[in-house]
């Protein structure tokens, strides 16, 4: 038995006699040498046989092979076919229905401990499983990730492929736990080719380009992110982060070259509030995986334990939802709503100091509105807040012309948000939104809310 075992093994190592065997037993003849490809039988076909195969496999090691093996099938499909095989998963591999139905009507005549893990055990689908093992090859994690990017692209049209996207999420979530994930600061010393990454994952505020960059990771800036060790070199998200003086209101300042590495020194060391002015996912894959709540939150212990003088942190944010929410709330507006609105598409509007003065107050109202309304308000609250309210933050400040580049314009008509993160009041703040959706928020935002409202009662008398 010890002599067959290691026999078996050896093969499995070696790659090609193991590999030819399965190749054969499963009607893929060809060699097993590397770039030979298998004459009887569509490279889809391939893939489909190797996927039942791997499912069929006990031993790890083998199933890493047959992991490979696959992988490689896969990458040289086209994207027609690609999509065959994700729709093939997504169909296939299901809950054994038999199975399923004793176990639930088992658990329904008792409901135990062991008889609930037995119904989960049953509705646990088999593509679960396909998809651990193809985890076991070299590269495994990656090309599951990408595999998901590439698939959420069609879900709307294919509502099918949800259940395959269910399972990545499912297992995604497992994977890349808190456990899992490594903070590194990024300086203008990193590698190149992490710096390159940086530039093209930025999705709140364009770099433009290898100065722009240089200035974001300047002495007063702090740049973090979270690497998993299953995709080295590879960020999952990181946040840019400005060292200044009060609390910023305005993004331009904080993008524009300014000065000498000496200078920003200085700037630094009498800073006492970090700004977090741009948090940026980088792997599509990873979509609905939460990795900015504890970001932010390790973030904040690291700047604390670095610069014990910063007093303060803060994000400035946009709020990408509030246009389309305001002119969709207005569209049976009054005569004085109806009267901003117009001002509103008037190109160039926030240059006009006249006209921009005149709409101040009414937006501003609008977005305090906006921002406070419950989370189960239609539509729903906006997702930005969402974040930071639910990681414990205070809305702490609305400012007016915050962005005034051409997103935030067209986003929110340039105001930006302050979430303030206190570390004394995080917790507290995260179960007052989580119980209710109440939006712990300062007299400041309060006052906005409340002006209008006397503004209108003195109009009345």
């Amino acid at each position: 038995m010890k002599n067959a075992r290691t026999s078996h093994f050896r093969d499995v190592q070696s790659g090609s006699s193991w590999l030819e065997r399965l190749r054969i037993s499963l009607g893929l003849r060809g060699s097993a040498d590397a770039g030979s490809a298998p004459d009887a039988i569509a490279p889809l076909d391939q893939a489909k046989r190797l996927a039942a195969a791997l499912l069929s496999e006990r031993g790890e090691a083998s199933g890493a092979v047959v992991a490979r093996e696959l992988h490689d099938v896969l990458r040289g499909l086209d994207a027609d076919d690609r999509s065959r095989f994700h729709r093939h998963l997504a169909t296939n591999f299901l809950p054994d229905a038999a199975a399923l139905r004793a176990a639930a009507q088992a658990y329904l005549a008792g409901a135990t401990a062991e008889s609930a893990a037995r119904l989960a055990q049953a509705a646990d689908p088999p593509r679960q499983e396909l998809l651990r093992r193809m985890n076991m090859a070299t590269g495994g994690t990656g090309a599951l990730v990408a595999m998901r990017k590439e698939l959420t692209a069609h879900l709307r049209d294919e509502p099918a492929l949800k259940s395959l996207d269910g399972d990545l999420k499912h297992l995604f979530a497992s994977w890349f736990n808190r456990g899992f994930l490594e903070l590194r600061r990024i300086d203008w010393q990193s590698p190149a080719a992490l710096l390159d990454k940086l530039i093209a994952y930025e999705a709140v505020h364009e770099i433009q380009g290898w100065d722009d960059l240089r200035r974001r990771l300047a002495p007063d800036r702090r740049c973090f992110a979270f690497f998993h060790p299953a995709l080295p070199g590879e960020p999952l998200i990181f946040v840019e982060v400005a060292l200044v003086q009060g609390l910023a209101g305005a993004v331009q300042p904080l993008l524009v070259q300014d000065g000498d590495d000496d200078a920003a020194r200085q700037r630094a060391q009498r800073a006492d509030t970090a700004i977090f002015y741009s948090i940026s996912n980088c792997q599509d894959g990873l979509r609905g995986v939460s990795f900015g709540n504890f970001l932010i939150k390790q973030v904040v212990e690291e700047l604390k334990a670095e610069l014990p003088h910063l007093t303060r942190f803060s994000t400035l944010s946009p709020v990408p939802g509030f246009r389309r929410w305001l002119t969709g709330t207005l569209a049976d507006a009054s005569a004085a709503d109806a009267a901003a609105l117009a001002e509103l598409k008037i190109d160039g509007w926030w240059r006009d100091a006249s006209r921009s003065e005149a709409l101040r107050p009414w937006l501003m109202h609008h977005c305090a509105a906006y921002l406070t309304r419950p989370v189960a308000s239609k539509p729903p609250i906006d997702p930005v807040a969402r974040f930071h309210l639910g990681n414990g933050a205070r809305l702490e400040r609305i400012n007016w012309l915050g962005n005034a580049a051409p997103r935030g314009i067209e986003e929110s008509f340039g105001i930006m948000v302050n979430y303030l993160y206190d570390p004394g009041t995080i917790e507290a703040n995260h179960e007052t939104f989580a119980h209710d959706g109440t939006v712990v928020r300062s007299p400041d935002v309060d006052a906005l809310i409340m002006a209008r409202q006397r503004r209108e009662a003195s109009a009345l008398n």
